[in-house]
């Protein structure tokens, strides 16, 4: 099992979302096939099909809990884990 799989298990877990790197959080999301766009702050995550537009901001280098919430809520609604055989 990969790093990468590890983290997304803790994603979708929900028992840890406030110790979840933003960097790690960018990376699952880029993984899973959203672009990426930046404006100040604000880094904002979509993907084409999906509703949903993910806007995430760190706080130190951690993610902030309720946005790890949203990004779970959305991986587990379009069943995105399947790339990592989750």
């Amino acid at each position: 099992m990969g790093q990468l799989e590890k983290l997304l298990i803790k994603i979708l877990s929900g028992t840890n979302d406030k110790n979840i790197e933003f960097n790690d959080l960018c990376k699952i999301l880029k993984t899973l096939g959203f672009n990426e766009r930046i404006k100040g702050s604000h880094h904002i995550f979509s993907k084409a099909g999906l509703e949903e537009i993910l806007n995430i901001q760190q706080v130190g280098s951690k993610s902030k809990p309720y946005q790890v919430k949203q990004v779970r809520q959305v991986i587990l609604k379009y069943k995105l884990g399947g790339e990592f055989n989750v």
